[in-house]
């Protein structure tokens, strides 16, 4: 949070609120989503509503709803305060409504059911003028004449919180349901069993609570919690009150180690493991060859749609590898016993039976996008979340799908990856799309291995307010411009509501040039978002050099190692974090480059010239300076401006096993004066690092490779040679590793 900002800011609003003899006027500008229809009359006069009082007329079958309501929309009933008329009608689609504002009228609400109701009290919630959120008592104010028709263009419109790798206080949740309802967002995915931590109280099975979900961090410090059932209770009563439905994730068989943690007998092997304290994918899942697995989740289950009464369970069904299985004598007789070919088809078993027990309690099943592999349960919707295809292939079979991919939907991923504008650009229904199926909507999808409570709201927003927009409004409203230009006024009235929204991209944009001196790099640092200052300081990594300072937007040489760092201010109040940019001024940087790969669509890492453009990668792997290949070796070959007399040569390579990014075999470096005739330097990494590539660690880091060189040369090549697949040891043995590569930095004179 930003307490100092906001807390001016409570008091500026709050003061204007005491001016009895100021009127405020509300506004339509600031609608977030944009209704279907809108229209404003400016030459009319405006609705005035006198000490924010409403004068309260509700269709008589309703009147069990209209308490709730009238504690919704800011302002004191009062019979002589200002018309508001809720009429039910004919022939209005779900959840949609018709508002009318007039002066001589009032307010007027149409709507066949109280879910739409709530969406109009909703916008009108967002037609008050902002101070209305924080003190209404004896205010007067003004409400333009408009007319609204409006409906959403999709009927699931959710958002994933997962409380599982960090805990979220139930005031935390409730907050966010607030949120959701005030955008018309309808579904909270609540993601609360996972590896690291079970969330659910289980009487049936107290070790769920004792054991699974608490973890024992790396720091020795614990983590964890439990929501007591009385809480979660409220919480989903909370969101029934908010027109929100809370659909519970309780993850099979993959992703089940927490579980296992506190019931050994549930996995392949019966091994005691402890709740990890590390992400990735883990390769102990549940046993599907014994009875008791089954058991242990009906009883789970039986609990689970007791709190919950949503239509929905969603179980997951992702990233389950299933090396244990193919050698569990158990699930190998389970296979042969039910005329299944291949473990793919074991887990489809597995999720049928689950599903068939869910049907039988009137409950529906959702799965992410791996239940289609072996076959499709019976009437699963599939939630795509590894590109569209997973909602293709569901609704040519004739089922439902709800759209979450990880190009647009994952708030987790930085700026860097998904801004703002990308969030705005998704369209939920993909191209060429077939069947007899349907595209229910879909869900941004927050995260939290590296995001806890403290920044989880700074992620999610603003982001979500592109997607509520692109799942509720008409798409041919779509106009990012508009979007940004009623943003604006919106974000008053989330600090209002007391959120700490982020920013809407990266705030900066840098350029890498050659510059006129072969031995380094220019760097321009500028403003990517309006109201942006600050300055840049370079630190060198060589006690040689000097640091500078410099001003945002002025071009910068460096030459040498260093880092950049921006120290930034918006509207005067700094920004969570300096900016980091690791910057490598060398002579190889923009050189013809020509590389021995194909890029990975989803980590190109600067395209063909990316792998010696001055930009060193950071910690995080999703930076867009990394480049990657799965099964494949990597190679780049440059050639440099003139001949030079090499010093070294260098290439950082990023590890982390737990997401299969394992360090190359071998580094071959190489170089010429006539590109014909090679000398080489062949590093093998079992040596240099001083154990195998393949060994187990847990390290996230990033090494650099180098080798010195003396030697005159104009050409320059690397190659990196794939370790092979993810070893034995490893939670997804046998699959394709990855091998991440930044920069081929040559230094010389």
């Amino acid at each position: 949070m930003r307490p100092s900002f906001l807390l001016v800011l409570t008091i500026v609003l709050a003061s204007s609120c005491q001016l009895p003899n100021v009127e405020l006027t509300g506004s339509a500008d600031g609608l977030i989503p944009l209704p279907a229809f809108l229209e404003v009359d400016s030459t009319a006069a405006g609705l005035q509503v006198p000490s924010a009082t409403w004068n309260w007329q509700v269709e008589t079958t309703w009147n069990d709803q209209s308490a709730f309501w009238k504690t919704w929309l800011p302002g004191q009933p009062d019979d002589d305060g200002a018309h508001l008329v809720v009429e039910k009608i004919e022939g209005v689609p779900a959840e949609g409504y018709q508002l009318r504002i007039a002066a001589t009228d009032g307010v007027w609400i149409g709507a066949s059911d109280e879910i739409g109701v709530f969406r109009a009290l909703t916008t009108l919630r967002q037609l008050l003028p902002v101070e209305m959120e924080l003190s209404s008592e004896g205010q007067r104010f003004i409400l333009p004449a408009l007319e609204i028709q409006d409906a959403p263009r999709f009927e699931h419109r959710g958002l994933l919180l997962d409380c599982c790798r960090h805990f979220m206080e139930p005031a935390f949740v409730m907050h966010m349901i607030d949120q959701l309802a005030l955008h018309k967002m309808n579904v909270l995915h609540w993601h609360v069993t996972e590896d690291q931590g079970w969330r659910v109280p289980i009487e049936a099975y107290p070790n769920l609570e004792k054991v699974g979900a608490w973890r024992e961090e790396k720091t020795g410090e614990q983590h964890g919690g439990v929501y007591t059932k009385d809480e979660i209770r409220a919480i989903v009563s909370y969101a029934s009150d908010r027109c929100v439905t809370v659909i519970p994730e309780i993850e099979l068989p993959g992703h089940s180690r927490a579980a296992i943690a506190a019931y050994p007998w549930l996995s392949c092997t019966g091994d005691t493991l402890p709740v990890p304290n590390d992400w990735g994918v883990f390769k102990d899942i549940y046993c599907a060859g014994q009875d008791t697995t089954f058991r242990f989740l009906e009883a789970v289950l039986d609990e689970v749609m007791e709190l919950f009464p949503s239509e929905y369970i969603h179980i997951g069904g992702d990233e389950a590898p299933k090396v244990r299985w193919d050698a569990c004598p158990k699930c190998q007789r389970r296979m042969e016993e039910e005329g299944l070919h291949d473990s793919h088809e074991l887990q489809s078993w597995f999720i049928s039976k689950v599903g068939s027990y869910l049907e039988a309690h009137s409950r529906k099943l959702i799965g992410w996008d791996e239940i289609l592999e072996g076959g499709l349960p019976d009437g699963a919707t599939v939630q795509s979340w590894r590109g569209m295809e997973g909602g293709l292939a569901a609704v040519a079979a004739g089922r439902n799908a709800i759209m979450s991919p990880t190009s647009h939907c994952y708030f987790d991923y930085p700026l860097s990856a998904t801004d703002l504008e990308e969030v705005y650009a998704f369209e939920p229904v993909p191209e060429n799309l077939e069947g007899s199926g349907r595209i229910l909507g879909g869900e941004c999808n927050m995260w939290t291995e590296h995001a806890p409570q403290d920044i989880v709201e700074s992620k999610i927003f603003p982001r979500m307010l592109a997607m509520a927009e692109v799942l509720w409004s008409p798409k041919v409203l779509r106009d990012f411009e508009g979007f940004q230009s009623r943003k604006l006024l919106h974000d008053q009235r989330l600090i209002a509501w007391g959120v700490d929204s982020g920013l809407e991209s990266d705030p900066l944009n840098a350029t890498w040039d050659k510059g006129s001196d072969v031995f380094g790099v220019e760097v321009q640092v500028e403003a990517a978002l309006d109201r942006i200052e600050g300055d840049v300081i370079f630190t060198p990594l060589s006690s040689h050099l000097t640091p500078s300072h410099h001003e945002l937007g002025s071009r910068i040489f460096v030459k040498g190692e260093g880092m950049l760092e921006a120290v930034l201010t918006r509207d005067g109040r700094p920004l969570r974090d300096a900016v980091l940019l690791p910057v490598a001024g060398h002579i190889g940087v923009h050189s013809d480059a020509s590389i021995g790969h194909s890029l990975s669509p989803y980590y190109p890492g600067g395209g063909e010239g990316g792998l010696a453009d001055g930009r060193l990668g950071s910690i995080d792997f999703r930076d867009g300076c990394w480049q990657a290949t799965q099964s494949e070796n990597m190679s780049i070959t440059l050639a440099l401006p003139q001949k030079i007399q090499l010093d070294s040569l260098s290439m950082q390579c990023y590890r982390y096993q737990d997401a299969w990014i394992f360090l190359p075999q071998t580094l071959v470096f190489g170089w010429s004066v006539d590109g014909v005739k090679w000398e080489e330097s062949r590093i093998d990494l079992h040596t240099y690092s001083g154990s195998h590539v393949l060994s187990p660690t847990d390290a996230q880091d990033i090494v650099r490779i180098a080798c010195a060189v003396d030697a005159s040369a104009r050409f320059i090549r690397m190659e990196a040679v794939n370790p092979g697949a993810c070893p034995d040891w490893h939670d997804a043995a046998s699959s394709p590793s990855w091998m991440f590569l930044d920069e081929l930095v040559v230094h010389g004179q």
